[in-house]
């Protein structure tokens, strides 16, 4: 499974916004963005201030933003769009809405791991099924009344021992039962439950060209 094997933190100082990519820490002081506010590289290194981009270049930060966010490379970013440009209804909303529906976002978002890398590796180990049918694709796209649940002989590994006192916030769309360790898919996302800074109608834009 290809992925993004850099220095994570490069990404977030690069957009200059958190993007959660590396769980507590982003929470805390030791965050990238807050200690070195300016981009990566020998150019950023002092504060250099930031140009005002181009609209081609706004349009592509905010397609990279909207990418490494998720950790798609380009080419299964690519397929979402296209997805999303064939499906009905607002090509923007609904790009967002496939990519929250991969098995390894709502994971994450149910408040199993403290991010989505973590919740992708979590899913190729074998520690989820859906419907009760062991899933360990990141990528499967859930529906509505799926119900995903940690696997019996997983309940007492590492990452899910104080899942049941700890509790997280989760989103409407998703029904958490934390004493049994399992997220049931409640409705499918609506843009206002969609935690994403990004302007998605840029990014359709820039594959528009």
């Amino acid at each position: 499974m290809a992925r993004y094997r850099g220095a994570v933190c490069r990404l977030c100082r690069r957009e200059n916004q958190k993007l959660f990519l590396k769980g507590q820490r982003c929470y805390s002081n030791k965050c990238s963005v807050d200690k070195r506010p300016y981009p990566p590289g020998q150019q950023g290194e002092g504060g250099a201030s930031r140009r005002r981009p181009s609209d081609y270049g706004a349009q592509l930060r905010e397609k990279q933003k909207l990418r490494n966010a998720y950790g798609l490379l380009e080419r299964p970013f690519r397929r979402y769009v296209a997805a999303a440009e064939r499906a009905e209804g607002v090509t923007g909303e609904v790009l967002l809405q496939l990519l929250e529906r991969r098995l390894d976002n709502v994971v994450y978002r149910a408040g199993f791991a403290s991010s989505r890398a973590q919740a992708r590796q979590l899913v190729s180990h074998n520690h989820f099924t859906v419907n009760g049918h062991r899933v360990n694709i990141p990528s499967y796209q859930v529906r509505v009344n799926d119900v995903i649940r940690v696997q019996d002989k997983s309940k007492q590994a590492g990452p899910f021992k104080e899942l049941r006192s700890a509790g997280a916030p989760v989103p409407e769309w998703l029904s958490v039962d934390l004493p049994n360790l399992s997220v049931t898919v409640a409705a499918l996302p609506v843009r206002e439950q969609i935690a994403a800074d990004v302007d998605e109608q840029q990014v359709v834009e820039f594959y528009s060209r």
